[in-house]
């Protein structure tokens, strides 16, 4: 049981992986939004960690990579730093929980230092979790409060893009990943401390064995009674 559950974690560390660069390359994190009547609905904007795109109708979509980082919110500058951290935690987690598990010939077969291995990997996990779910909500939370702001255009209010909703799915699925992971290292510890009746048993065969083949010696005294 526990090694299909290694296995699935494995998997699942594959997808959110994959989710997490995903989701930092994507530029729909904040789309506009087609409110009122004087928008021009024919154009779209995508706006994303690293570049802005425009679509209109019977146009090709149109992507700019952002001259500086200072162009962008402050947000969005947060944002893009720690979904970097994010995929180098993923990686790192995949990487470490990797070599914890019992079909990896990694810490020589040492089933103490691989415990801590797997430990070490879903802690890495559930950090990464958060550094994906801090900056998805952050710009999440900034878009809502800005789109309900009266004071605000209509032209300048966004709306949620389709990364926020895959950067939450994906924080959701290294969650459960870190569970997974840990839940593991908990079922293996516990095996690790209980006794092992096998060696218990081999023990007390291996004393009487020495108990029956233990030779007793005449006694000093009984070797002067034989030569008088």
């Amino acid at each position: 049981m526990t090694a299909k559950l290694e296995v699935l974690a494995m998997v699942l560390g594959f997808i959110g992986l994959f989710g997490t660069i995903l989701c930092t390359a994507l530029p729909m994190w904040r789309v506009s939004a087609f409110i009122g009547a004087n928008l021009i609905v024919m154009e779209e904007l995508w706006e994303g960690l690293w570049m802005n795109c425009y679509r209109q109708e019977d146009f090709r979509m149109q992507c700019k990579v952002y001259d500086s980082v200072l162009v962008l919110s402050t947000e969005l500058q947060a944002a893009r730093g720690l979904m970097c951290v994010s995929i180098a935690l993923v990686f790192i987690s995949l990487s470490v929980t990797g070599c914890g598990t019992r079909k990896c010939n990694c810490c020589d077969d040492n089933i103490k230092s691989k415990n801590i291995t797997l430990a070490l990997g879903g802690s890495l996990y559930l950090l990464s979790c958060l550094t994906t779910l801090i900056p998805v909500s952050l710009v999440g939370h900034t878009v809502i409060r800005k789109f309900y702001n009266p004071t605000m255009m209509d032209s300048q209010k966004r709306e949620l893009g389709e990364a926020l909703f895959l950067g939450w799915g994906t924080s959701g699925i290294l969650l459960i990943t870190g569970i997974i992971v840990l839940f593991c290292y908990s079922k293996r510890r516990s095996k690790e401390e209980e006794p092992d009746p096998d060696l218990h048993l081999m023990a007390r065969d291996g004393n009487t064995e020495a108990s029956v083949y233990l030779q007793r010696t005449p006694s000093s005294s009984y070797k002067h009674q034989v030569y008088v």
